[in-house]
């Protein structure tokens, strides 16, 4: 499969949950740090009033959720940078964000990366997978997926006990619909999921 056939003529919710379990790298120039994905959020564009593109906003900011599927949208708020990926064809603004990976290679680094923090709190969360990676800047927004140095794993994917689809974190709860729309899909049990709880970890990490 490649990233036109994984994209295209589906639901970004389905791609939502078809990322979990597939590994995500990025090629630092010196090593491949890499994770499996455990948690994302779908925003599903103009009628998602927790999307970037809501109401066909459309700015410099934005532009990679209006990019055809498979182009990397990296956004910042304030000194943090958040990974997601277009998912729909060119001018349909929708995409998922990458919300945490249990860690597979590169381990050593991203701990430096991240200030010598380690165990979940390594990548449990978006900001902090991308400072593991060691992103500091939107350098590679608006790239596709095969012309950048990160790939997601389209070949193969860790057999997944349990999903479970909840509500997205940090909505707003002024608009209760999209606040609680069951949007964020995550490995249950996986620690590295962003808010699981200890007692919830699985030791086997949700995985067959």
């Amino acid at each position: 499969m490649n990233y036109d056939s994984f994209f295209k003529n589906r639901p970004t919710e389905t791609i939502a949950e078809d990322l979990l379990g597939r590994t995500l790298s990025f090629n630092n120039g010196n090593e491949v740090l890499s994770g499996t994905i455990v948690e994302t959020e779908a925003y599903l564009g103009q009628k998602d009033r927790a999307a970037h593109s809501y109401n066909g906003r459309r700015s410099q900011a934005n532009e990679g959720l209006y990019r055809s599927g498979g182009t990397l949208y990296i956004y910042a708020q304030r000194q943090y940078f958040f990974f997601d990926v277009a998912t729909q064809e060119a001018g349909i603004p929708e995409g998922v964000l990458i919300r945490a990976i249990d860690p597979i290679q590169g381990i050593t680094t991203m701990e430096k990366n991240r200030h010598h923090k380690t165990g979940v709190l390594l990548t449990n969360g978006p900001a902090k997978m991308m400072q593991a990676f060691g992103i500091d800047s939107r350098k590679w927004d608006l790239h596709s997926l095969t012309d950048s140095p990160f790939d997601i794993d389209l070949t193969s994917k860790k057999n997944i006990q349990e999903i479970k689809a909840m509500p997205r974190i940090g909505i707003n709860q002024s608009d209760p619909y999209w606040a609680q729309k069951e949007l964020r899909y995550i490995v249950a049990g996986n620690p590295y999921v962003s808010d699981m709880k200890k007692k919830d970890f699985k030791k086997n990490h949700g995985f067959y």
